[in-house]
């Protein structure tokens, strides 16, 4: 007997939320916080995405798709006008830096390894390197910032070492939770991408490789492994990436596209 679909999408959904509830409530934030939230978000994805002839979605048939009132509707979408973006720059910024001491000619040395920089300088410092790729945040900013996470270090020499190409905030750290909003978002929006085509369009790649038999005691192993391989893999596609970064005058003439891949470790712990 053929499952009910709309059963089943909700059935999907709960999977969905399980991790996502699991930090709403290590966080203190409660259903009914979380109902206000997912309001909101009908309200937001049915006015940006579900308009006719490239307009956004009028009132009515956002509604309608919601199942809200027409008057709360009204409401929700005067709060979003209202509502600030999250500052993700701290965190774009920090990266593009690493980035750019990984890749940066003028940054690494004759073997092509990053350099260990001096704070200041005319030269190679680390102060030029913000000011290249760090955007408007003081490079004293994101120098506190990247050893806070234990991204660069200071040697006995007075010279800063990086230690690692990302940045990764600590677990406890505001802009850790924001990250990972946004490496959820990433993922959601190539499954529903995925989801939503006709049969026979391309579809953007995603796949997984689980094995359900691997011993408890593997998992350092796995994660050893996984370290290794995964971010040798992220740094090939950094490469590309920067290899293929839009020109100025480009930006100008050809529409700009964010592309990437995640990798992350899949493990049940139940």
């Amino acid at each position: 007997m053929a499952r009910n679909p709309k059963a089943t999408l909700l059935r999907s959904f709960r999977m969905m939320l399980r991790p996502v509830i699991r930090i709403l409530l290590r966080g203190g934030v409660t259903w009914k916080d979380a109902a206000e939230v997912c309001k909101l978000g009908f309200v937001e994805v049915a006015t940006s995405d579900f308009g006719l002839h490239g307009r956004p979605t009028n009132i009515s048939r956002v509604a309608i798709l919601t199942g809200l009132s027409r008057r709360e509707v009204s409401q929700l979408r005067r709060q979003l006008s209202d509502e600030a973006e999250p500052d993700m720059a701290p965190m774009n910024s920090a990266t593009r830096v690493l980035t750019g001491w990984y890749l940066d000619p003028e940054f690494l040395d004759d073997t092509g390894r990053p350099l260990d920089l001096p704070r200041a300088g005319s030269g190679a410092s680390f102060e030029t390197l913000a000011r290249r790729y760090g955007g408007d945040i003081a490079p004293i900013t994101l120098l506190r910032e990247l050893r806070r996470v234990g991204a660069i270090e200071k040697r006995s020499s007075g010279r800063l070492r990086v230690l690692r190409r990302y940045y990764m905030p600590s677990p406890t750290h505001p802009e850790a939770v924001l990250r990972a909003g946004s490496v959820m978002q990433d993922i959601g929006n190539t499954l529903a991408y995925n989801l939503a085509l006709e049969d026979g369009q391309p579809t953007r790649f995603e796949g997984r490789a689980t094995n359900e038999v691997l011993r408890a005691v593997d998992s350092r192993a796995f994660r050893a492994f996984l370290e290794r391989e995964g971010q040798a893999f992220l740094e090939r596609v950094d490469e590309w990436l920067a290899t293929h970064e839009a020109t100025p005058a480009q930006r100008k003439k050809y529409r700009l596209r964010r592309f990437g891949v995640g990798v992350y470790q899949i493990q049940d712990d139940e």
